[in-house]
Parts: structure tokens; C-alpha cells; sequence
């Protein structure tokens, strides 16, 4: 031990330690400073580190998250869209008797190997619903590959003879069949031009909805020669002048009273004042 000398220190510069921390000399009289030991930083301070590290973890999260969802997303996105991994193979037709599937999936013209979601099944329902046999179409998608088209076809309501056949018209007044013979148990309308955007037509399904189930069972045809030239020509050779189709539901019941009565002239066209001859 040197005289004169503090035992337990080291003088600065004789490859003493500082005290909780480490250095090393690179040359007389110079030092090198690193980072202190564990042991130098106080529990606290540890702990209050730890505490930060964790809070900016849990704020890191949700984006980290949100930014996984959106990659997510995009890639799903691209392989609906972009790719032929869930493209149109078959097209699935229901509740078609009138029309063929074959002219439903025409109609439809989705060619096969569109991707199925891009798909705009509101305009597919509508090319079906330009065939003349379909009210309307439902068209849905069934994963992973087939586009289903369910038919809602027409309700015949009436034939209406014509030079090519019989045409028949739905409660809308549209024609959507042609036929060379009238179907058993359509009753027979005679118009110039049947058609929805014909008033006469209309007033002839007027008739008809509001026909009772006795006077439909009794009914032949009607003939139409003018809004107010409505008759009904029943079985055993009578007839009922309708006249117009206001208060048609009125008329019906009155005309099924008087089917009880003798007489073949039935005229409820005033249906206040009726006569029957």
C-alpha cells in the first residue's frame, strides 16, 4: 500500500471503476464511457420503463391490428374479384315450365368463368325478366361457384282468339303464349288488341277478377266492343250486358242473384235499375 494514499479508492485514470458502471482506458489519461449494467439503474426507473413499453405495445396494437384487417381484406378482395378461384361455372334455374332453363340461362348471359362476386344480380333478374313467360326473376349467388335463378312465371287468366292461335294474357293484361288451342278452363275474351297499355284490356280483367265463382263457373266468353260494350255470354245461351267495368264487384253480385231467375238477357250495366228478359 503507497503512503499517503485513501485505501479503497482508485484515482481517475488508474483503471478504477466509476462507481455502478464500467469503463475501459484507450490511452493515458482518456476514457471510454458505455452503457451501465442493470444493477446501475434504480428499480423504480425499471419499472416505470417496463410500465411505458407496455403502454405504447397496447397503443401499437389496434393499428398493427387494423392495418392486418385492411391487408386482409384486400387480398380476399382481389381473389373475389380479380381472380377465377370463385368464378361462375354453372348456373342453377328453378320454377321454370314455360320458358326452358336453356332460355333463362341466356337470358341471364353471365358468361362462365366471371368472377361471382361481380355479379350485378339486379340486372340479371331483369334480362330474365324481358322473357315474355316470366313475371319476375330471383337471382342469388351459392359459393363457391353457381349463380341460382328462381322463375316466377305468368298466371294465365284468359285466352284472346286471334289469325295465329290463341293468345293468352296474364291479370297484367301482357300476352306471353300463343297457342293453337284454347287451354281448358281459360275463359275467352274477344279484343282488337290485347296488351297492358290497351284500355279494354283492362277493363276485360277488371270483369274477370270480379267475376263470382258462380258466373265464372257459368261463363263462355266476354266480348269487348268499347269500354262500355262489355257482355258476357254464358252457358245456355244467355247474356249478360255488363256494360262498363266501374263497380264491377256491385254488378257480379247482382247478375249471380239473377242467374236464379228464368230469363236470357240479364242487364245489370245500371246495376240499380236492372232488368232481366
Amino acid at each position: 500500500m503507497t503512503p499517503g494514499r485513501p485505501r479503497g479508492r482508485t484515482r481517475a485514470g488508474e483503471g478504477g471503476a466509476a462507481p455502478g458502471g464500467r469503463a475501459d482506458r484507450t490511452g493515458a489519461g482518456r476514457w471510454k464511457l458505455v452503457r451501465a449494467g442493470n444493477d446501475a439503474v434504480p428499480p423504480s426507473v425499471r419499472r416505470f420503463m417496463q410500465r411505458a413499453r407496455r403502454r405504447r405495445m397496447r397503443a401499437a396494437l389496434p393499428w398493427a391490428v387494423g392495418a392486418g384487417v385492411v391487408a386482409l381484406a384486400g387480398v380476399l378482395a382481389w381473389v373475389l374479384l380479380g381472380t377465377g378461384v370463385f368464378a361462375v361455372t354453372r348456373v342453377q334455374v328453378t320454377g321454370a315450365e314455360l320458358v326452358t332453363p336453356t332460355r333463362v340461362r341466356e337470358a341471364a348471359a353471365v358468361p362462365a368463368g366471371t368472377p361471382l362476386a361481380r355479379v350485378d344480380l339486379t340486372d340479371v333478374a331483369a334480362r330474365i325478366g324481358t322473357l315474355p313467360e316470366v313475371e319476375r326473376a330471383e337471382v342469388g349467388r351459392d359459393w363457391p361457384d353457381t349463380l341460382t335463378v328462381r322463375v316466377i312465371e305468368r298466371t294465365p287468366l284468359a285466352v284472346v282468339p286471334g289469325d295465329d292461335g290463341f293468345r293468352v294474357i296474364d291479370a297484367a293484361g301482357v300476352v306471353f303464349r300463343t297457342v293453337a288451342q284454347a287451354p281448358e278452363g281459360l275463359p275467352v275474351v274477344r279484343l282488337a288488341e290485347p296488351g297492358p297499355d290497351d284500355p279494354e284490356t283492362d277493363a276485360a280483367v277488371e270483369v274477370l277478377t270480379a267475376l263470382t265463382p258462380e258466373l265464372r263457373a257459368e261463363l263462355v266468353e266476354i266480348t269487348v266492343t268499347g269500354l262500355a260494350g262489355i257482355r258476357l255470354r254464358l252457358a245456355g245461351e244467355r247474356t249478360v250486358v255488363w256494360g262498363d267495368a266501374t263497380s264491377s264487384p256491385v254488378k257480379a253480385a247482382v247478375a249471380t242473384e239473377l242467374l236464379k231467375r228464368e230469363g236470357t238477357m240479364i242487364d245489370v250495366s245500371v246495376p240499380d235499375v236492372v232488368t232481366i228478359r
